[in-house]
């Protein structure tokens, strides 16, 4: 990363405690514009509870400190709703969609905030995200709850999009689907980016994570143990032993 370019994100010394507890010991990482930098690791690293803490969305039981930068402004006292404001969206492990819902009304949700700004073209990425997703437009008058788990992951993905998000963040994105929808959601991350969206990508497979990312980190027990071009991870022989065998299996 050019360090003469501002970071979209830079997390520094991050600490996330249960209790008595500590999660996440000391975590630094960073995105840059226009960048996909993916976290891997095991069940349990701390990889969720990561995004949770840069995105404010802890359970109440969690205690966080360190610095969380957005745009070199720290944002780690700000509220959730003012960090979306200024360009941060999560997309949740769970999705949390509303089912009951249709599918557009669903995507106009994430338009919300611009539409209490009062901006005019509050649903100007309506367009766009039907074209990442013409199966959302195919399905936009069904309820959401009738769609397949690949077209409900696209749904919570173009949701966030509808915010026009700096920074895109994604937790477990390929999580309980197929292999042939896995190929799909990770060919429309890469079209993510070429939109412009910084996007921070938390995965399990790591294997096509690492084949899109720009950039990787290994997270390990709540600590970074690996950190380096994605390229040059995925040939790490540690990190093939480890996590690309397991990644092949599951794929």
């Amino acid at each position: 990363m050019d360090a003469l370019t501002t970071p979209i994100l830079e997390v520094k010394d991050l600490h996330v405690a249960y209790g008595k507890v500590e999660a996440l010991h000391g975590v630094n990482l960073k995105v840059g514009a226009g960048q996909i930098v993916t976290v891997i690791g095991p069940n349990g690293a701390g990889k969720s509870t990561m995004l949770n803490a840069i995105a404010d969305a802890l359970p109440t039981t969690g205690t966080m400190r360190g610095s969380v930068s957005l745009l070199g402004e720290d944002v780690a006292s700000v509220p959730v709703e003012a960090r979306v404001a200024r360009g941060m969206c999560l997309v949740p492990e769970k999705r949390e969609l509303f089912s009951t819902m249709t599918v557009e009304d669903n995507l106009l949700l994430g338009s919300y905030r611009r539409y209490r700004a009062r901006e005019k073209n509050y649903a100007d990425q309506l367009d766009v995200v039907f074209e990442l997703f013409p199966r959302l437009k195919e399905r936009r008058k069904q309820d959401a709850g009738t769609l397949s788990g690949g077209e409900r992951q696209m749904l919570a993905v173009g949701r966030a999009l509808m915010a026009k998000p700096q920074l895109l963040m994604l937790d477990e994105p390929s999580l309980g689907l197929a292999p042939r929808i896995v190929k799909e959601i990770f060919h429309i991350i890469v079209r993510l980016k070429e939109t412009g969206v910084a996007i921070l990508l938390v995965e399990q497979n790591a294997r096509a994570a690492l084949q899109v990312a720009d950039y990787a980190y290994v997270l390990e027990t709540g600590s970074v143990g690996l950190e380096g071009p994605a390229s040059q991870l995925a040939n790490d022989s540690k990190v093939i032993d480890t996590y690309l065998g397991l990644a092949k299996k599951a794929a």
